[in-house]
């Protein structure tokens, strides 16, 4: 690691956020919401206008007959295909999941609830979405009450994907990824990318206390032009501690940013980039699909 470097330097400091590794392949997702309700976590939030935006631009760019195909990459219990698809809210799932009748429930019984509870919420604009993720669980969970089309327990940072999943994957025309960029190198896009038939835009929120080029400089050799949002940023979730907060302040600024009124104020903030062939982006600029606020 050179000195000064801000990608060596935040990649070092990995482990000075909480980890909630646990989390994220329980049998269903009740833990993961009664841990972050308190914390605020909040990118998905976010990210369910900004999608819904992408993929009613996706279709009109691509001329495709609805439904869009969407491939969520570290996609956990589906959250992003039942914000995107079904007339709720974040704040709706905090509820539904941290309520005293889902307590009672075995996960059998939730699997069961949530599919009549998803289907009678679900938008006629669906798209279809197949979700990737390394975790088996939360993948067997979002298939089974029918958040995904299709889901895949595969880690492409250290294996090939399977026949299924690029089959299932072919006529991807946007990627969405609302957390776990850090866990990912371009490994993880070529092959899908390669596989892809037609044009292809990923949307990203990448905390800021990283670096998203060795990833957009991957993505550039399949001609897609990364643009950063700059005209606000994210909240992401509130710091368990003050040390966490210390980590997040100084690897943002050594990544050249500013952490005044963001970090500095207790969260965790992303930033949106989004990469899409040139033509795309002189036809959609990147302002129509960011919300003011």
């Amino acid at each position: 690691m050179s000195v000064g470097d801000p990608e060596a330097m935040a990649a070092s400091r990995q482990n000075e956020r909480t980890p909630f590794d646990e989390l994220y392949d329980q049998p269903d997702p009740r833990p993961f919401f009664q841990t972050f309700a308190p914390l605020e976590y909040q990118t998905p939030h976010h990210a369910q206008e900004v999608f819904r935006r992408l993929v009613a631009a996706c279709a009109r760019t691509a001329r495709v007959t609805p439904p869009v195909t969407v491939l969520d990459l570290c996609c956990s219990y589906g959250i992003t295909a039942a914000l995107l698809n079904h007339d709720l809210t974040l704040e709706d799932l905090y509820a539904h999941y941290t309520s005293a009748q889902a307590a009672a429930l075995s996960t059998a019984e939730l699997i069961e609830r949530d599919r009549v509870f998803y289907a009678a919420r679900r938008r006629p604009d669906a798209a279809r979405v197949i979700g990737l993720d390394v975790a088996p669980n939360a993948i067997t969970y979002a298939r089974a009450v029918g958040l995904l089309d299709d889901g895949f327990a595969e880690n492409l940072e250290t294996t090939s994907p399977t026949a299924a999943l690029l089959r299932a994957a072919h006529h991807t025309r946007l990627i969405t990824i609302t957390g776990g960029v850090s866990f990912l190198s371009p490994r993880t896009f070529h092959p899908l990318l390669a596989s892809i038939h037609g044009p292809v835009w990923i949307a990203a929120f990448v905390l800021r206390t990283g670096s998203y080029q060795p990833i957009a400089d991957g993505l550039a050799s399949h001609r897609l032009i990364t643009e950063k949002a700059t005209t606000r940023t994210f909240p992401q979730r509130r710091f368990t501690s003050a040390a966490e907060q210390q980590y997040a302040i100084e690897a943002v600024t050594a990544a050249g940013e500013d952490p005044r009124e963001k970090e500095t104020d207790g969260y965790f903030h992303t930033a949106l980039h989004l990469s899409r062939p040139l033509a795309d982006i002189t036809a959609f600029p990147l302002t129509s699909v960011v919300p003011d606020s």
